[in-house]
């Protein structure tokens, strides 16, 4: 664990013995040293990535990337040759969409780096931050005029930026940035020039994994941040229908889907996801369309001025859905903007800013008296990530891989911000605080990725046996989506797909099926779609058969045209008889597939549409409905995974 900070005194202009001769760099850090942590980002057993039945991918991170490079034999410079020891500085500073975030993150380290010269910097010689832009508007106007469009997407800035810091401002380390692309970009170009990158404020998950050995980060990555939310919401709330909206940027894209595999690997799919493009203020389509599929709670994953503006309008829109959120979703500027409207909402939190730890509380002082503004995350974690790297210089010396070992060997550090606990590739991996608004104000408390005592014993496999890796149907088959409306009951279709289709529904036997049921108002037809010609043909005519014809139902005559029929349900709420002894086919917890053995003929499968559609109405989830009630129709019971109940 490294030391604390250690920063020598300015050297007296004197000619008396200096009683405290500066130590920075006269004990440098060994090679890191090998070590193995696991699980891999302290992921509970239940959400990591195909553990129930392989081995984790994630398993290639759990040992310490070592460097085996020669930066360690470059010389030191002559300290009497430097006026300044470098550090360069790369975020949304100008010109950008996150440039008040990059601002803050720039204060919290530039305090940082004041404080330490206050106290000596390096043996007598001042830090010097080297601000750059993460965003330096490189489509000259002389060249591309005045439509070319400026936006901060584009890897020039990052790469130019990171380049110029390392050759002509010739720095020791590079602090930043916000945005992954940028933080990939300037990690690639960092291996190749061996320079340390530490970081404060990039959550994406793979930039660690890119197993590059110069990185390191004090905030929890999206993974963590996904997987405590994912346990509070199912485990401890006990929500099952829940919906993502989030931003349609890398941040948006790269956390979210954490998320989402979280919620599949505790048994409670994302029912809906909603994306927005950068700049949209109003919601509202997004927020009908995620109210319409019935989402019991909503995981937003933004910034703060977003989640107000969504606040208000879920409150126009009547919706009740609790709320949840990114770290970036939390904070004053969402009190400010959303007032009452903010209660309740609740989001993952990388420390307790509430507390009253007196460190804690002089640096929210020190903030405050010198930016005129209370620090929030970006402003706090940068601050004691800079303390970190400081800390790494004066340990190491001016010798870019020993920096990078120091760096290497911060197990544990407690900052302004708490303790945190760094794994083998560098990275804060220490527990969350959920934050929630109460009474106007946020209060916080511990949070777990792990299960509780209770859901660990309740979901543990019996000894000498392994777990399932998935549950398929043991907990009910059910469909939740929007209601369907009812179909002409003088114009029902059926689409008959498959293998001579045309000549099936041409039988004696189904003609009187036919005859049966049409009686009494009603009146059933078939669309006969043969998938004896090529695919694109065949699939084509049974999505007309759907959407232009408007068909009821649909039964598929073999095992191929029952998986493509089996998709166009799904898409179109429509239940499926399928003919076919596949039973992958109803193992998917897909609620509209009904299996009957391949020798069943298709007089068989009109009677079961009739019989349904006589007892519950000419709709199409109400067939579906009645085919999974396991009541007895036209002789046949279903479970409610689709399967034909024994004896068949």
């Amino acid at each position: 664990m490294l030391a604390p900070v250690l920063v020598s005194a300015v050297l007296a202009q004197s000619s008396a013995p200096v009683a405290n001769p500066c130590t920075c760099g006269s004990h440098p850090p060994k090679p890191r040293p090998e070590r193995t942590m696991t699980p891999y980002a302290n992921e509970p057993k239940d959400m990591q990535p195909y553990s129930k039945f392989a081995e984790p991918y994630d398993h290639h991170y759990i040992k310490t990337n070592v460097y085996s490079g020669a930066a360690r034999d470059l010389p030191d410079p002559e300290l009497k040759d430097l006026t300044e020891i470098r550090i360069g500085f790369l975020g949304p500073i100008d010109k950008n969409p996150d440039q008040v975030f990059g601002q803050r993150m720039l204060n919290g380290a530039q305090l940082a780096v004041d404080q330490a010269n206050a106290r000596g910097g390096y043996c007598g010689k001042p830090f010097k931050l080297i601000p750059r832009n993460d965003y330096d508007n490189w489509q000259a106007k002389a060249v591309y005029g005045d439509n070319r469009p400026t936006t901060q997407d584009i890897w020039g800035s990052a790469s130019n930026q990171t380049v110029r810091l390392v050759y002509d401002d010739k720095v020791w380390a590079i602090f930043g940035s916000i945005s992954s692309e940028s933080t990939h970009i300037m990690l690639r170009a960092a291996l190749r020039a061996e320079l340390p990158i530490v970081n404060s404020a990039s959550t994406d998950p793979t930039i660690p994994e890119t197993y590059i050995p110069w990185f390191f980060t004090d905030l929890q990555d999206d993974r963590v941040q996904a997987f405590t939310l994912a346990r509070h919401i199912y485990d401890e709330l006990r929500l099952k229908r829940v919906a993502i909206l989030r931003i349609n940027n890398r941040y948006g894209r790269f956390g979210s889907p954490q998320f989402k595999e979280a919620s599949q690997r505790l048994g409670h799919p994302v029912v809906i996801e909603q994306r927005y493009p950068a700049g949209t203020t109003d919601f509202r389509r997004e927020l009908k369309a995620i109210q319409a599929s019935r989402a019991e709670g909503i995981v937003l994953w933004n910034d703060e001025a977003q989640t107000a503006m969504i606040l208000k309008q879920m409150h126009e829109l009547g919706m009740k859905q609790r709320v949840f959120g990114s770290y970036r979703t939390i904070g004053n500027e969402l009190i400010a903007q959303a007032g009452d409207l903010a209660e309740g909402f609740e989001a993952v939190f990388p420390y307790d800013a509430a507390r009253k730890d007196p460190r804690w509380q002089k640096f929210n002082s020190d903030y405050a008296a010198t930016y005129k503004e209370k620090p929030e995350q970006f402003a706090s974690l940068a601050y004691d990530a800079m303390n970190v790297l400081l800390n790494s210089i004066c340990e190491a010396g001016l010798n870019k891989a020993r920096i990078m070992d120091s760096l290497a060997q911060v197990y544990e550090y407690d900052g302004v911000t708490g303790h945190m606990v760094f794994d083998t590739n560098s990275k804060n991996i220490s527990p969350m605080y959920l934050a929630r608004v109460h009474n106007g104000a946020i209060e916080y408390r511990p949070a777990s990725m792990g299960p509780a005592a209770s859901h660990t014993e309740k979901t543990a496999a019996a000894p000498g046996t392994s777990a399932p890796y998935a549950r398929v149907g043991e907990d009910g088959v059910k469909y939740s989506g929007p209601a369907v409306r009812d179909s002409n009951p003088a114009d029902l279709k059926i689409a008959v797909f498959g293998p001579k289709a045309d000549e099936a529904v041409k039988s004696a036997a189904v003609a009187e099926a036919l005859n049966a049921f049409n009686t009494g108002g009603r009146h059933l037809t078939l669309i006969a779609v043969p998938a004896d010609a090529a695919w694109g043909k065949s699939s084509t005519q049974l999505v007309d058969a759907i959407y232009k014809d408007g068909v009821i139902g649909m039964i598929a005559l073999d095992r191929n045209s029952s998986h493509l029929a089996e998709q166009l349900a799904l898409k179109a709420f429509l239940p499926v008889i399928a003919l076919s002894s596949d039973k992958a086919l109803t193992s998917i917890n897909i609620p509209w597939i009904f299996r009957l053995p391949k020798d069943t003929n298709v007089e068989q499968a009109v009677r079961l549409f009739g019989d349904a559609i006589a007892q519950a109405g000419p709709n199409a989830e109400k067939v579906r409905a009645m085919f999974a009630s396991g009541k007895e129709i036209a002789g046949v019971k279903f479970e409610t995974t689709g399967e034909p109940k024994e004896p068949y």
